[in-house]
C-alpha cells in the first residue's frame, strides 16, 4: 500500500509545521505505529531525523500512543488505541494527517510527543488509597454489590492516555478524573478518603489549566476504553457532596 503522510514536525515549544512524506510498500496488516517505524527506518537510512512519537506496550494497555489521525484522537475506529489501528483501515493512496494531542495542559516536547504529566500529578494528588488496612482480606469478607463492582471495574479501565482531553473542544480532563474518582468511590476501600480525594484531584485538575466540561460527549467517543460520560456526572456529585461536608465541618468548628 502507498500513502501520503502529512506529519507535524516541531522542536520543543517552537512553532511547528506539517511535513509531507510519501511511503509505499506498506502491508495492510501492519499497525499504524509499525508503519511509522518503517518511515523512520527509511528517514534514518537517508540521513534524516526520525519522527518522534510515544509508544510502549503496543497492546492497547499503556495509553502512550497519543496521536491525532485525520483529526481524530487514536484514529477513525472507536474503542481502540493507535497501536491497535491497522493500515487496512485506510485506502491505498490515502492522505493521512498525523498530529500530536493539542491542549494547554499538554505542552509540546518534540514532533508528535507532548508532556502529559499533568495527568500524573492529578493522580498523585489523591487518586489512590493511602490508608494502611493491613494484609488483603479474604475476597468475600467485604460484600460489594455486583453492580458497584462492575461499574468500578469499567471506570478503572481508563488507561490515562489523554484522548478525552484532545477530543474535547474545551480540553477538559473531566472524563479522566471522573473515571479515577469513580472507581474508588464505588468501592468500600475508597470510602475513608472519599471526600479528601475528590477535592484534591479536582483542585489539581483546575490548577493544571484544563478546560471545563460542557457535555459535548466527544471524550466518550474518543476514549479507547469507552469510558462512559456517567463518570463525569458522578465526579460532579462527589465534588458537591465533599464541598458541602467541608462547609458544614468548617461552620461547626467556627460555632464551637
Amino acid at each position: 500500500m502507498r500513502f501520503r503522510l502529512r506529519i507535524w514536525r516541531q522542536k520543543g515549544a517552537e512553532g511547528g509545521r506539517l511535513v509531507d512524506y510519501e511511503i509505499d510498500g506498506i502491508s495492510p496488516d501492519v499497525s499504524f505505529l509499525e508503519m511509522l517505524d518503517v518511515l523512520n527506518e527509511r528517514l534514518v537510512s537517508r540521513g534524516q531525523e526520525a519522527v518522534a512519537f510515544d509508544s510502549d506496550c503496543r497492546e492497547g494497555i499503556c495509553g502512550m500512543c497519543s496521536l491525532v489521525i485525520n483529526g481524530q484522537p487514536h484514529g477513525p475506529d472507536r474503542g481502540m488505541a493507535t497501536c491497535q489501528l491497522y493500515m487496512r483501515r485506510f485506502k491505498d493512496g490515502d492522505v493521512i494527517v498525523v498530529e500530536p494531542f493539542r491542549a494547554r495542559a499538554f505542552p509540546p516536547v518534540k514532533d508528535l510527543v507532548v508532556d502529559r504529566s499533568a495527568l500524573d500529578r492529578i493522580i498523585a494528588a489523591g487518586g489512590f488509597i493511602s490508608i494502611n488496612t493491613g494484609s488483603a482480606p479474604e475476597a468475600n469478607t467485604v460484600a460489594v454489590p455486583k453492580q458497584n463492582a462492575e461499574r468500578a471495574m469499567d471506570s478503572a479501565a481508563c488507561i490515562g492516555c489523554g484522548a478525552c482531553v484532545a477530543a474535547c473542544p474545551n480540553a477538559a480532563a473531566m472524563l479522566f478524573v471522573g473515571a479515577k474518582v469513580s472507581h474508588l468511590a464505588l468501592l468500600p476501600q475508597g470510602g475513608p478518603e472519599r471526600d479528601r480525594r475528590v477535592l484534591a484531584m479536582r483542585a489539581q485538575m483546575d490548577s493544571e489549566g484544563f478546560g471545563n466540561c460542557t457535555n459535548e460527549t466527544e471524550c466518550e467517543a474518543a476514549c479507547p476504553k469507552e469510558i462512559k460520560m456517567s463518570n463525569i456526572a458522578r465526579l460532579n456529585r462527589e465534588y458537591m457532596r465533599a464541598s458541602l461536608l467541608a462547609e458544614d465541618y468548617t461552620a461547626s468548628k467556627e460555632s464551637a
